[in-house]
């Protein structure tokens, strides 16, 4: 009972130390296949904590799969997400996309970075471009997804797939041994307390 009634206290305590300025403007999950079969309904609640912080611009999801196309069926209706986010899913199958504002919810389903990266440069030599004249930004623009995640959280193990692997070279990456289905909204706030109290050096 007392540690029912502190845990609210303590949660208080942690967001009223957290600094407006601070937050990521894009925070990404990265959750497994077993994750998602778990507790769906996970990804609905803890995009609506991170709604309650409105610098947050972008909420996104990847959910690492061997057999993607078999766990369509089991992602969530975007319509649970509410109108008042945009949100998109990308699966094997194809993008679907729901409401409008902000913040902007990406889910991915089963994407790799490689991929991404292999049909990127596809598309450029498609193109005829010169490859004297491929830079950086070229690449970016190509991309499927035009996202640049300042804040990646990853649950229950310190093992990262390769989703967003260009996009996220200079983003902040948190570890924690709790699992996805026990990760609350204390947890989220000591990660961004963490993240708040990082120095980012962009690659320096």
């Amino acid at each position: 009972m007392c540690t029912k009634m502190l845990y609210p206290l303590y949660e208080y305590l942690v967001r009223r130390k957290l600094a407006p300025d601070l937050f990521p403007k894009e925070i990404c999950f990265m959750i497994s296949e077993a994750d998602l079969l778990a507790d769906p309904g996970r990804l609905e609640m803890i995009a609506g904590w991170c709604m309650e912080f409105s610098t947050i611009k972008r909420i996104i999801f990847h959910i690492a799969s061997k057999d993607p196309a078999a766990l369509e069926a089991k992602m969530p209706s975007l319509q649970s997400f509410g109108g008042s986010a945009s949100v998109r899913l990308s699966m094997p199958s194809g993008e679907t996309t729901f409401g409008s504002g902000t913040p902007e919810i990406l889910i991915v389903l089963g994407r790799s970075g490689r991929e991404e990266i292999t049909e990127a440069i596809a598309a450029i030599a498609r193109e005829g471009v010169d490859p004297e004249t491929i830079t950086e930004e070229t690449i970016e623009s190509h991309l499927l997804y035009q996202v640049n995640p300042d804040f990646v959280i990853k649950t229950g193990d310190s093992h990262l797939t390769d989703f967003l692997i260009w996009q996220s070279v200079y983003s902040e990456l948190f570890f924690t041994d709790i699992n996805w289905c026990r990760f609350r909204r204390l947890d989220l706030l000591r990660a961004l307390r963490d993240y708040q109290s990082r120095v980012r050096r962009y690659g320096q």
